[in-house]
């Protein structure tokens, strides 16, 4: 129970699905709506408090994540080892034993318009072990977001977020994964245990979908190397796929292969009638992704080059990026005056709360905005230089401006609060909810989703919820009966205000 997530957790339902991977039935699907979490998950025997960054990057407590199958499994790869009451990341993987600093390196050297950190500032590693290769891309300006499946070798994931590194559980079957069209900058498996080119390579074009246009595909894995027949088939399959999605090989050298997205449609609509696989209908959205099923068909780009011609890093974290004029919403002013002034609000907040609540003391790390918008209280978290990541969440219920948030060089993804996080309980230190109760009050039960949160809360951390006066109290209430800390007050606008702010810790 100390380990639960709801909605892949759930195997008796999971059990009845048709879905499978490599014959393993995986797919998320939540409880019903009465079969939900109604109570608090405990911490493991002996929890302590994290390890701070940097130093949890290298190093974390064996009692908070106390399994040692991976040990067991991937010790001589250098992943990981125990030390007495310590886990040890030596910085190695399957495919980079000689660690990833090296291996990032070399990845530079064969691509140098890769250019970590200017060019490529977003990317997603797929089947990430413990995240080695997004801890060391931190050090770079690179934010990675880390995914795997829970699998054979359990709480990969969990150990990412302890150390601090971003991550999440996703469940790569048959559902667009939960972000956009243009996402990453760069996408990576090694050895991720993918067959890129079954089912008519519908996986690979689900990561077409989410690569930037221009952006690169780096595959690490036995195909490219290995001189077996059975590997070298797999190899000419992913050329030939590779190719016929316009994809241009880059570099091969050693056990790296390096593809690049076209920058435009120019080469798929060159390609001959029939040709397979096909282009997504013209009707397809593919930003659209709550519970929508992965087609084998190659996603549209925009004719304008939205999404191909974002800034480099840092400079495109404050400027409105074009596909912001893109999202649907009910705006009386210019969208750009919008998020301008979005961005000033968020500084202008962060400043008091570093002031006033000594939030660089609070050595946070994990921090996950509930209700990002165009992901401003992330951007004003960097301006004020507390060192931690975000993850930006985007309500389904509300407009989709999760594009603008990676155009900006930010992770996000998209979720419904009527619905559990795929996450590892204990792996936030703050939850930041602005407008979020008051937003989801109609369609969610606010219960549920504040014990969702104590869930996803490492013991100590802190609750920022600035919301309507009208529902607060009533916030305030289920907070303190699940043990919170609290703490009323007016906000910055004022007594009067129509929002007040809790501030809330858990025990």
């Amino acid at each position: 129970m100390s380990e639960y997530i709801p909605c892949l957790d759930n195997v008796e339902a999971i059990e009845r699905l048709q879905s499978t991977i490599r014959g393993e039935k995986f797919e998320r699907h939540c409880p019903e709506q009465s079969k939900g979490l109604n109570c608090l998950v405990p911490a493991p025997k002996d929890y302590k408090t994290p390890i701070p960054w940097p130093r949890s990057r290298d190093e974390v407590w064996f009692s908070n994540v106390p399994h040692t199958r991976l040990v067991e499994d991937k010790g001589g790869q250098n992943w990981i080892t125990k030390v007495k009451d310590k886990f040890k990341f030596p910085g190695g993987g399957t495919q980079f034993i000689h660690g990833a600093d090296q291996y990032l390196d070399q990845i530079s050297k064969m691509v140098p318009d890769i250019a970590f950190g200017y060019h490529t500032r977003v990317a997603l590693d797929i089947g990430c072990g413990v995240a080695s290769f997004g801890a060391f891309l931190l050090s770079r300006n690179v934010i990675t977001l880390s995914i795997a499946p829970k699998d054979v070798h359990e709480n990969q994931i969990q150990f990412a977020l302890e150390r601090g590194v971003p991550a999440m559980v996703a469940a790569f079957a048959t559902r667009r994964l939960l972000y956009p069209s243009q996402a990453f900058d760069l996408i990576h498996c090694s050895r991720c245990r993918i067959n890129w080119t079954h089912d008519d390579g519908i996986l690979l074009l689900e990561a077409n979908r989410m690569l930037r246009a221009g952006g690169y595909f780096v595959w690490a894995a036995q195909p490219v190397y290995k001189h077996e027949e059975r590997q070298q088939k797999a190899w000419l399959e992913m050329q030939d796929l590779a190719a016929r999605i316009c994809w241009e090989l880059v570099k091969k050298e050693g056990y790296i292969a390096i593809w690049r997205k076209p920058l435009s449609n120019t080469c798929y609509e060159s390609r001959d009638s029939g040709a397979q696989p096909p282009l997504c209908n013209a009707d397809d959205d593919p930003d659209n992704v709550w519970y929508v099923n992965m087609t084998a068909c190659i996603s549209r780009l925009p004719e304008d080059g939205y999404g191909a011609n974002v800034s480099t890093w840092p400079a495109r974290l404050q400027e409105p990026p074009q596909r912001l004029q893109a999202v649907v919403m009910d705006a009386y002013i210019a969208k750009n005056e919008l998020f301008m002034a979005e961005s000033r609000y968020w500084d202008d907040i962060l400043a008091s709360y570093v002031r006033a609540f000594h939030w660089k003391k609070m050595k946070l790390r994990n921090v996950m905005d509930m209700r990002a918008g165009f992901g401003g209280f992330a951007s004003a978290l960097i301006n004020h230089q507390i060192d931690c990541w975000v993850m930006n969440v985007v309500p389904d219920s509300g407009p989709n401006t999760l594009p603008v948030i990676y155009d900006r060089g930010l992770i996000g993804v998209t979720h419904d609060w009527c619905e559990p996080f795929d996450t590892y309980p204990r792996t936030y230190d703050l939850l930041h909810a602005f407008g979020l109760f008051s937003e989801e009050q109609k369609r969610c039960n606010i219960t549920s989703i504040l014990l969702e949160m104590d869930r996803m809360l490492r013991p100590g951390g802190r609750a920022y919820i600035r919301d309507s006066k009208y529902i607060i109290n009533d916030i305030q209430q289920i907070a303190e009966a699940m043990g919170w800390r609290t703490n009323l007050r007016d906000t910055a606008e004022g007594p009067y205000a129509s929002r007040k702010i809790l501030m809330c810790q858990k025990h």
